[in-house]
């Protein structure tokens, strides 16, 4: 099964995905900001990710400054702060097989495939 964090407004996430569905994958589409993910579902994600919790941080989003994060924030929080505030979360991100990519460039999340 192959889903996409999804925001329709963002750019990078409409290309990511009409990428997919022109290969003919057809991933189940999840509005992450209106269906925000768990902390265990964000944990999950950064293990298929191989990456740690900053790497799916959006660091330019207001909230992030606004919660008194940083860079060296540990993992446990800025989790916390992402299933808090899901417009923290980069984005896209496809999932697929146990493993996982952002879509920056979109391209990137071919080699799940």
């Amino acid at each position: 099964m192959t889903t996409i964090w999804h925001n329709p407004r963002c750019s990078k996430s409409r290309e990511t995905l009409a990428l997919l569905t022109d290969r003919g994958i057809v991933p189940t589409v999840r509005l992450y900001l209106q269906d925000p993910p768990i902390e265990a579902e964000i944990r999950a994600a950064l293990g298929a990710l191989g990456a740690p919790a900053i790497a799916l941080m959006r660091t330019n989003e207001a909230a992030f400054k606004d919660l008194g994060l940083t860079v060296d924030t540990d993992d446990a929080t800025l989790v916390a702060a992402m299933a808090g505030h899901p417009a923290l979360i980069e984005r896209p991100l496809v999932l697929h097989g146990g493993r996982a990519r952002l879509g920056r460039p979109p391209e990137a999340v071919l080699d799940l495939f």
